[in-house]
């Protein structure tokens, strides 16, 4: 049988071991990307932990299904009822399919796990447990299966500074950091409050990746470890300011960890993935046909033990519009080996705070610096942002000198526009915009003869369109 196990970190980034974080115990994780692939340019296409899921479990991105941010609450975004999800898929190919912890997507009918175990649950000895139970259903069943593990660690809690560490936990080692003791990553500055929130955060990464271990533990135990794929992820980058929520690498590019059967370990991979990759390569292992242009991403399995950069594996997108309901922010990318263009659709606005980063005592020791610098970035240049930025991230990997008004750099900025303009157009965005207003809405006024000025947004001291 070909098994598929998931296993998704919330807003872990790149925070691991394997991934080059010094200072973090991670022994689990790297040992699974010991085992198996690591992909060292995996980027999801939304830095926001319900839109991003949705990437994973549809192959598509959010503007093309619906799931524009978060699911819960009063935010209420929801994936289009025509979408065909993994678990749906799935079921009707033969499998016994399973969410265990944090879910974060809907509607229950367009996600269709056969077992759905939603828990907000840090204890991630009981998560194990019921994938256990998961795997023996599924021997009894003798049926294939696809086990989801939606871990909820290293999320914020309601706290100011906490990341659940407020209490025992069974099973595992409770292991404490000092602020000396953290490696501040280049995307924040280094701060007394900062320090204090990134020791935090390490003891529940430290906890998620002793979750990790007991769910392949689980697997072993169980018999299937040599006839599973273990997937390993991060839905978006850590939770601070300059990661979750943007379309700067801090925010998307992020680990993904694939352990296949009979394939090559210890295997360094350089090729641009996407999110969008995930479900084909899951309908891929399991045999699965899906119609040409149902999903906009590939299976990876064909370069799964590759180790050189590939010709046709040198671009990905990406499509951001919510986090929350009143943080609207519409953007897309297109990220190369070398550059990263952003096109910023509602620049105008303000970049909005989520509520957990605004509340976070990381900010508030930001705020109150002087100058006020967000990593090496300009607080200025952190919220309010032009309609275009383009960077080579080979001289500024922080993403900080935006070249898209350099002459120098003119050429690379108008074949990256036109790169993104043909994304948007066959993914039929409808923040494809023209003169203000999106090229969607008024298509049937065009074949009908109106004019649309090319430009970006509306001119009021220039309205003409002849």
């Amino acid at each position: 049988m070909r098994n598929i196990l998931l296993l998704i970190a919330d807003d872990l980034g790149r925070m691991t071991g394997c991934y080059g974080e010094p200072a973090i115990h991670t022994p689990n994780i790297d040992r699974l990307a010991r085992q198996g692939t690591r992909f060292d340019m995996a980027f999801t296409s939304t830095a926001s932990c319900s839109a991003s899921r949705s990437v994973i479990f549809t192959g598509l991105h959010t503007h093309e299904t619906g799931q524009y941010g978060l699911h819960h609450d009063y935010h209420h975004f929801m994936t289009f009822g025509h979408v065909e999800t993994a678990p749906a898929l799935l079921n009707t190919a033969g499998y016994l399919t399973g969410i265990i912890g944090k879910v974060h997507v809907g509607p229950p009918d367009v996600y269709p796990w056969a077992l759905r175990e939603a828990s907000m649950t840090r204890d991630v000895a009981w998560v194990a447990e019921r994938a256990q139970n998961f795997l023996a259903s599924a021997r009894a069943a003798d049926k294939p299966f696809f086990l989801t593990i939606g871990f909820v660690d290293p999320h914020r809690d309601l706290t100011r500074s906490g990341f659940g560490n407020d209490r025992a936990y069974r099973d595992i080692d409770d292991h404490t950091f000092s602020p000396d003791e953290v490696s501040v990553p280049p995307f924040l500055t280094d701060l007394p409050e900062v320090r204090t929130e990134l020791a935090e955060y390490y003891r529940s990464v430290h906890r998620l990746d002793q979750g990790v271990g007991l769910v392949l533990a689980a697997l072993e135990r169980a018999g299937f470890a040599d006839d599973t794929l273990v997937c390993f992820l991060s839905d978006n980058g850590a939770p601070f300011l300059n990661s979750k929520t943007t379309l700067y690498d801090a925010g998307v590019h992020l680990p993904l960890i694939m352990r296949v059967p009979g394939a090559k370990a210890g295997v360094a991979n350089p090729n641009l993935v996407s999110f969008v990759d995930i479900l084909p390569t899951f309908l891929d292992w399991a045999g699965h046909d899906v119609p040409a242009g149902a999903r906009r991403g590939r299976s990876v399995l064909p370069i799964l033990q590759d180790t050189e950069l590939l010709a046709d594996w040198e671009r990905v997108f990406g499509s951001h519009t919510f986090h929350e309901i009143t943080n609207y922010y519409p953007t897309r990318f297109i990220r190369t080996p070398r550059y990263k263009y952003h096109r910023n659709v509602a620049w105008q606005l303000d970049f909005p705070f989520s509520g957990d980063l605004y509340g976070s005592l990381s900010w508030e020791g930001i705020r109150n610096t002087e100058p006020v610098l967000i990593g090496a970035r300009a607080l200025k240049d952190y919220v309010r942002r032009p309609p275009e930025e383009l960077y080579d991230l080979e001289a500024d990997p922080r993403e900080v000198r935006n070249l898209a008004t350099e002459e120098s750099h003119h050429n690379v900025l108008l074949e990256l526009r036109a790169a993104m303009e043909a994304w948007q157009r066959t993914t039929d965005d409808p923040w494809l915009y023209r003169d203000g207003v999106s090229v969607r809405s008024v298509q049937h006024h065009l074949s009908a003869g109106m004019h649309l000025p090319d430009r970006f947004d509306f001119d009021p001291n220039d309205a003409g369109n002849r």
